[in-house]
Formats: C-alpha cells, structure tokens, sequence
C-alpha cells in the first residue's frame, strides 16, 4: 500500500510539473514539486535527514550564482545594449532572422537560455513591428536558438547545470564536444524558419535609422563584465563550476551603490524551489525501491547514442527536461560509455525542447512576453517550425556524437 502511494504521488507530481498546473489550483511547477516531496515526507517514503541528503547544492548554488550574475547583467543594461546594436546592423530579413539567431545562440551559451528570451523578446517585436514585418517568424527563431544556443556550455541551461555537476567533465570538454553541435544547429534552425516563412523574407532592405533607445548603468556594466570574464576563465582553468560562478556572484555582491535586496527581489527563486524539490522526489524514487523498475526501462532505452537520444528527448516532452535529467541520472554511470552518454543526455534534452510550445521554460517566456506587446504566438504555429528543427538538430547532434 506504502508503495502505490508513493507511486501515485510522485506520478502525480511529475504529471503536474509537465502540464505545468492543477486544474482549479493556483499552482505552478515549483509549488508543485514541493508539495510532492512534502508529502512523500509526510507518507514516509523518505525521512526528512533523506530529503536533505538528496538535495544537489553543488547544482542549487550554481543556479543561484548564475542568476545573482543575469541580474546584474540586466539591471545595467548589458542585453538590452547587445540586442539594439546587433539588431540595427541588420539590413535585410534574411539578416535579421541571422542576427536573432547568432545573438540569442551565443548569448544563451553564456547566460542561461531564460534570460536572454526574457530580454530579447521585447526588442525583436519591436524592430519587426518598425520595419514592417511578422514579428512571428523571428520569435520562432529567438526561442528555438536560445535552446539550441544552450546546449554548447554546463551553464547554458538548467538541466546541463544539472549534468555538468553529475558527470564532473570539464567545463572545456563539455563545450569541446557540444559547441559544434549547437553552432551548426543554429545554422540549421535559420534554414528551417527561412524555408518555413518563406514569404516573409523577400529581398527588400530595411529603412536606416531604426529607433531602439536603452539605458545604459556603465559603473555596473563594466564591474559585470569583469566578473564574467573572471568566471569564464575560472571554468577554463578547471575551478570547480559552483565556485568559479559563486566568485563572480561575490564580486557583484560587494558594491557602493547597488542595494543587494534590489539584486534578490529580481532572483528566481521559484527555479531553486523547483530543482529542490524534484531532488527529493527522485529521491523517493531511489529509497522506496521504485527506481529499479523504471530506471531499468530507462537503461534499457539509452543503449547507444541513438537510442539514448531517442529515449531522453521522448522523455523529456512527457515530463519536461530537468525531470527527465533527474531520471536518467541513476543509469548513465551503468552504461557502456559514461562521458559520451552524459553528453548525448545534454543533447538531447535540451534540443527537444525546441518540439513544442510547451517545450521548455524559454519557449513559453518568448510566448508570453510577446503576447503582452500584443503579438500572440500560438501552439499550432509554434509546430511548423519547432518539428522540423527539433528532428534536424536532434539527428545532427546524436550523429555528431556518435562519431566522437
């Protein structure tokens, strides 16, 4: 009996995280997945000394030091600055839609892939509305290149923050194997939007002078930018990745002008809530004795780099990609190849979900966003694009790694 319960809750809480809410609740996915591991608590399915042990800080001080960095990034204007000068530099749609891509790839490789869509998705409405085109086409290519762009780096993304820590590869190696997986996969993504929306990219160029005012914080822009290069050459050195990214967090953390509660008001705190509490429902999973069952099926899938492909990018459309990662974590260091196994979940988590609207955390943020500067980009649209380049790139990369 103890262990259908257990069963049921954590189905039922990986089934809320996927749809994302409880019909009639006020519920998201964070409330969601600590509610589920509350009460896996409370039935016994793990003590509370457990659901602590389960707790990943390495990946929770990751997060959190990332995001005290995009804050500050963002409070100076450093991605707003970036978009407006890339932007104007465009003179053809052909040129835009290459922009939006090389910008939102590079940028979400760097930054995680949710804050650069968070940012962007204002300003590419806007020089779409000004030069007289569909804003659609290019929040396509900002969404499904944000994912795309993220594959490349462990801070990239939330779920390779997740494998980074797991795996222990190199920050170096990591980007080694991935970066031409997502390069070419966003020259894959422009040729996917452009043959999709064909109509709209005619060969007619754009009038000069398009107004993009920002404002700009220089003091906090230069100190940002010196604790990101700080940062990146921490990881490049080899430092541990929570304490190369909790160093830059310190430094803009030490400040004269800069109120720290301003920094923490903007933290997503709802994502270090989430991430809890899917650790300690996975967790159940392993002291209840579950995981042998499901985790056997989930070896059996990963067999090969096109099977492990096939199984994570299925799994992660059914209950979203950090779970999914979570999931797979037990089996990857019983298959044949670890390394490249990581890789391949790194892969394919991400770049699955470029499939739906519901795909990922970044798609719905463009969706969002946009739908509040009065432009409505809808899931059926959404499909026309995001298929093909999910098959393409996801192809791409399991053939990529499948050779290294």
């Amino acid at each position: 009996m103890g262990t259908v319960l257990t069963a049921s809750i954590i189905l039922l809480t990986l089934a809320g995280v996927a749809v994302g809410r409880f019909p009639g609740l006020r519920m998201n996915r964070a409330t969601i997945a600590l509610v589920g591991a509350v009460a896996l608590v409370l039935i016994g399915a793990l003590s509370l000394e457990q659901a602590y042990a389960a707790l990943d800080l390495n990946t929770l001080v990751l997060l959190f030091a990332m995001m005290v960095l995009n804050v500050n990034l963002s409070m100076c204007g450093f991605f707003q600055l970036l978009a407006t000068r890339i932007l104007r530099w465009a003179r053809t749609p052909r040129q835009l839609l290459a922009l939006v891509i090389m910008a939102s790839g590079v940028l979400s490789a760097l930054f995680l892939n949710d804050t650069v869509v968070l940012m962007f998705t204002p300003l590419v409405v806007e020089v779409a509305v000004q030069v007289g085109r569909s804003p659609i086409p290019y929040l396509m290519a900002l969404a499904t290149a944000a994912n795309i762009g993220s594959t490349a780096t462990i801070i990239g993304n939330p779920q390779n923050m997740l494998i980074g820590i797991s795996s222990g590869i190199p920050f170096a190696r990591f980007t080694g194997f991935l970066f031409p997986v997502a390069l070419a996969g966003l020259g894959l993504a422009w040729s996917v939007v452009f043959m999709v929306y064909r109509s709209e990219f005619r060969s007619e160029r754009f009038p000069a002078g398009l107004n993009l005012p920002v404002r700009v914080y220089r003091p906090l822009l230069r100190k940002s930018l010196i604790a990101s290069a700080i940062m990146l050459i921490a990881l490049l050195a080899g430092m541990p990745i929570p304490l190369a990214a909790l160093s830059a967090a310190s430094i803009l953390l030490v400040t004269r002008r800069l109120k720290p509660e301003r920094v923490f008001r903007e933290i997503d705190w709802s994502l270090l809530v989430f991430f809890s509490g899917l650790f300690v429902v996975t967790g159940a999973l392993e002291t209840s004795g579950l995981s042998r069952g499901i985790f056997g099926v989930l070896g059996h899938l990963g067999h090969g780099v096109w099977g492990l492909t096939a199984g994570s990018a299925a799994l992660s459309n059914l209950i979203s990609n950090v779970p999914a990662v979570l999931m797979f974590r037990p089996v990857v260091p019983g298959l044949p190849d670890v390394e490249r196994s990581w890789l391949v979940l790194a892969m394919a988590t991400t770049l699955a979900g470029n499939l739906t609207l519901l795909g990922s955390v970044a798609n719905l943020i463009v969706a969002e966003s946009a739908r509040r500067h009065g432009v409505r980009l809808r899931f059926l649209e959404y499909l026309k694009a995001g298929v093909p380049i999910t098959i393409v790139t996801l192809a791409w990369g399991a053939l990529w790694l499948s050779t290294r």
